[in-house]
């Protein structure tokens, strides 16, 4: 007998949930805001809105299905099943928060903030839940998502980028070439190499490649193709600048070979949980064979 599909709802904290653990009670945090110039209220509306919006969500899931909840700092703790349909509310962020733990779950964004969240992958409203609930497993875009594989094994799937370089950002030094590309190897500084996918494009991705003029064809977010950049390469005697960007289609890698005492890479801003480089070891960045299977 096959299990009725299971609904898991994923939110965060919110802001004013955090203000008021960290301080206490509401009026500690509310005077710690307005010695900073801003209003407790402002920040409980929103958080208002957003229990509102997981009260819609909630009473949309059909009486028939599974329920459950997980906050965002419990992610890496949760055992996502194969017959989940995993509904994020809160921001685009969240979305790529939950991305690297699933396995071809459905994935449907609800916006509890329409208009400060872009909607780029959160993009639609409460009130829409049963109804896309109703079509998660059938009408859903494939975005493409990067991956980091290490020669130990260690591995890190992102839905945004992946950026590979030193703690704090200072000086990386490695050795960066492109997997049959002629044997060609440039030893480099720099601030670190990024990896993005199409919807990378839309955040951190999109800021460099405008500072580089755009030269390069930015990806669609379902299009097996990443671009990567190195952030500014160094030149000097022992370090070169010549491969500094690219167009990465599956299934071609960016290798790149650790000369610094410790590098790290981390995808999705998220330096927290990053995998350990040292000297000697090589990471290779590319399309991911899974992908984010999102749901309208």
């Amino acid at each position: 007998m096959s299990l009725a599909p299971r609904a898991v709802l994923v939110h965060r904290t919110t802001e004013y949930e955090e203000l008021v653990a960290h301080h206490g009670t509401h009026g500690q945090a509310a005077f710690f805001l307005s010695s900073r110039g801003r209003d407790i209220e402002e920040v409980a509306e929103r958080r208002e809105r957003t229990r509102r919006a997981l009260a819609e969500v909630t009473s949309a899931i059909p009486l028939t299905w599974r329920q459950a909840r997980v906050e965002r700092a419990d992610l890496d703790r949760f055992l996502f099943a194969p017959e989940d349909v995993v509904v994020v509310v809160g921001q685009d962020g969240l979305v790529a928060n939950v991305a690297k733990y699933l396995s071809g779950q459905p994935v449907l964004g609800i916006d509890t903030e329409p208009g400060r969240n872009p909607g780029v992958l959160v993009r639609h409203r409460p009130r829409d839940t049963a109804e896309l609930l109703a079509v998660a497993g059938a009408s859903v875009a494939e975005l493409t998502m990067v991956e980091a594989v290490a020669d130990d094994t260690q591995r890190l799937v992102a839905l945004n980028e992946i950026y590979v370089g030193a703690a704090g950002h200072q000086t990386a030094r490695y050795r960066l070439g492109l997997e049959d590309d002629g044997g060609v190897v440039e030893a480099q500084a720099s601030s670190g190499v990024l990896v993005g996918t199409g919807t990378g494009a839309t955040g951190w991705l999109r800021s460099v490649w405008q500072e580089r003029g755009g030269a390069l064809r930015l990806p669609a977010p379902t299009e097996t193709r990443l671009l990567w950049f190195v952030r500014e390469a160094w030149p000097s005697p022992a370090t070169g600048t010549s491969l500094t960007a690219g167009e990465l289609p599956a299934p071609a890698r960016l290798r790149l070979t650790v000369e610094s005492e410790r590098l790290i890479a981390f995808g999705d801003g998220m330096e927290g949980d990053s995998l350990e480089l040292t000297w000697g070891q090589t990471v290779e960045v590319g399309v991911c064979r899974e992908r984010l299977r999102l749901v309208g």
